[in-house]
């Protein structure tokens, strides 16, 4: 087996994987906050507290992820161009 095809097979493999994790799981958790839905703050002390909650996911700790989007944009604009 040559090295491209091996290349396009492993690279074929990781995007049917994403694909199923998106459709199995469309939510992920939040980047900025680590899927906690507040900010962890610490005082001069060190002890640490809660923070504000967080504006990108509106506190949820949830955000949709990347290819779900993606999906959803395809899906709503194909339903609008066949109406």
């Amino acid at each position: 087996m040559s090295l491209p095809l091996l290349a396009i097979a492993c690279l074929m493999l990781v995007t049917f994987g994403y694909v199923v994790k998106c459709w199995l799981s469309p939510f992920g958790d939040c980047r900025k906050c680590a899927g906690m839905g507040h900010a962890l703050k610490t005082d001069r002390k060190g002890h640490v507290k809660r923070g504000r909650d967080c504006r990108r996911c509106d506190a949820t700790g949830k955000r949709i992820r990347v290819g779900r989007w993606i999906y959803n944009r395809a899906a709503r604009t194909y339903r609008a161009g066949t109406r």
